[in-house]
């Protein structure tokens, strides 16, 4: 596809002649894309469930470890992916972080053959799967300048909403997956009761973990295609004013994205124990490290014009919306995602063991529980439902304002989170957790579906209070921190799990949910408001 040098989606003559026939195009392109990101990205929440029913020598809490490495480096992939579109092009990165996708779905896939494969690999490919985590920065980016502001709270939460089915869509295929030998390699004997949407699969039964990864092959392909033969860069001074040929393009995301993988690495081995790092240092010092580090390698190690391009997409950084939508814009989709990656595994390991007060008054964790729900069955519903939910509050927004919506939700993720948090703590003190399952399950429901309003209520809101030039930076650096939900919510369930206090995780969350609720009334609700619920 040429490149698009007149693009005013303003003005409306433009839109309805010329403007709405290429955005959708771009926009049904970027969705099964981004859909297979977040699918790769987040797999490992699937993948560590089946690991630990088919006996592979790794402990729980360094099966949550995985799912928090792939949500540490996918979220720090989305600070360089944040500045993409504007440095190489709408097309140019669409094709080549959707073919990138392939390298840890690959690996994935050979290295799940071998139930002795050491922890280390599959550490480095959980490291590998954020690529999918970064695309969302830079795809939102992308669409956020095809088109007007008037309709960016349905476009974007359309992006946003179907690509968030990539969770769901990997909880359900996976699992279905797993059952049939399709891509040849030898079987596994399950260990523990598993499951698929369609029902439980007994112990004893064999089972192809390795499909997990080579499935999204067959996505993949046709998608890298698609995007290169089928989308378009918008060469205009707002948008993309340099963006080089492809093999350029392609050097500079490339490089963007070393400084990433660099500084996240360098931020779990301060963090992880040994083996794999030193444990110097505590999760909330990391983040800020990781964070910081990132965007400043950015801005002293690029060169030219690469650099002033950068500079003028930093001025983001002056701006007080920033700031307040990054903390509103993670109560949201960070809560979603970081849910996402951590309840499958949640729900194994507190109803699909019963909790057992021994003689001496300690309660014992590792006696499975045959009534158990299986997770496989149930994990995919609520991110179902938080995807599924997103372009409604997008359109809500659109049409009551997007700030008076988030406030509704923040106080609806509040009751529900302590909810949660009640049936979570009965159910790991309990022999029989299976009969507080119901009460914890239909409040997540409520939890995720809290999320996905949210998330199109916040892309309304920042989509109003940023100017055309700033608004796709700020869309990439608000998703980019937010992801770190899916580091943050993993780990805090494994360390609260291994403590045996499950429900303080969401106490704490709770309590961030009430401060984004000040936050979200300080700025955009309250009398004399910085701008009045946009």
């Amino acid at each position: 596809m040429s490149d698009l040098k007149k693009w005013e989606v303003e003005d409306e003559e433009f839109w309805d002649s010329t403007g709405k026939k290429i955005a959708s195009r771009n926009l049904w392109i970027s969705i099964p894309s981004l859909l297979c990101g977040f699918a790769v990205w987040l797999m490992w929440g699937i993948i560590t469930v089946q690991m630990l029913n088919l006996g592979f020598p790794f402990s729980q809490l360094e099966l949550f470890t995985l799912m928090s490495i792939a949500g540490l480096t996918g979220a720090t992939l989305r600070i360089p992916s944040t500045f993409f579109i504007r440095i190489a092009g709408g097309r140019n990165t669409i094709f080549f972080t959707t073919a990138l996708l392939m390298i840890p779905a690959v690996g994935a896939g050979i290295a799940l053959q071998d139930i002795n494969t050491p922890l280390w690999i599959f550490q480095l490919l959980a490291l590998l799967s954020g690529f999918g985590g970064g695309n969302f920065a830079s795809s939102m980016s992308n669409i956020s300048f095809f088109f007007p502001k008037r309709v960016q709270g349905t476009s974007l939460g359309l992006n946003a909403g179907l690509g968030n089915f990539g969770v769901t869509t990997m909880q359900i295929l996976v699992p279905l997956m797993m059952t049939i030998g399709i891509f040849g390699g030898d079987a596994m004997t399950l260990v523990n009761t598993s499951g698929t949407l369609i029902g439980k699969i007994a112990a004893g039964t064999d089972t192809y973990i390795h499909n997990a990864g080579f499935i999204w092959l067959v996505f993949l392909l046709p998608l890298a295609f698609a995007g290169w033969f089928g989308m378009n860069n918008i060469v205009t001074e707002t948008v993309t004013p340099h963006p080089g040929s492809p093999i350029a393009a392609f050097l500079k995301i490339s490089g963007l994205l070393m400084i990433g993988f660099v500084t996240a690495a360098t931020g779990l081995y301060l963090l992880l124990p040994a083996p794999t790092g030193i444990a110097l240092l505590s999760k909330w010092i990391v983040l800020p490290m990781v964070i910081a580090s990132t965007v400043l390698l950015m801005r002293y190690l690029t060169r030219g014009g690469l650099q002033q391009n950068l500079k003028r997409q930093y001025k983001i950084f002056e701006n007080k919306h920033t700031w307040a939508m990054t903390v509103i814009y993670t109560m949201t989709f960070g809560s979603f995602i970081g849910y996402s990656a951590a309840f499958p595994l949640s729900i194994k390991v507190i109803f699909g063991f019963s909790h057992i007060v021994g003689p001496d008054g300690i309660v014992t964790h590792d006696t499975v529980n045959p009534n158990g729900p299986s997770a496989l069955m149930f994990a995919w519903m609520g991110p179902f439902i938080g995807a599924l939910i997103r372009p409604v509050g997008g359109w809500i927004s659109d049409k009551v304002g997007g700030a008076k919506v988030t406030q509704i939700v923040s106080i609806v993720m509040i009751a529900s989170a302590l909810g949660v948090a009640y049936f979570m703590a009965a159910a790991y003190k309990s022999a029989t957790p299976e009969q507080y399952f119901w009460p914890f399950f239909g409040l997540f429901i409520v939890l995720f579906t809290a999320t996905g309003v949210g998330n199109g209520s916040t892309f309304r809101t920042i989509a109003m209070v940023f100017n055309a030039e700033q608004a796709g930076p700020a869309l990439g650096w608000t998703s980019a921190v937010a992801a770190y939900g899916a580091f943050i919510i993993p780990k805090v369930f494994g360390e609260q799990i291994k403590a045996t206090t499950p429900e303080y995780a969401l106490y704490g969350f709770a309590i961030f949910y009430a401060v984004c609720l000040v936050l979200n009334w300080w700025f955009y609700l309250r009398p004399n408001a910085y701008v009045k619920n946009p």
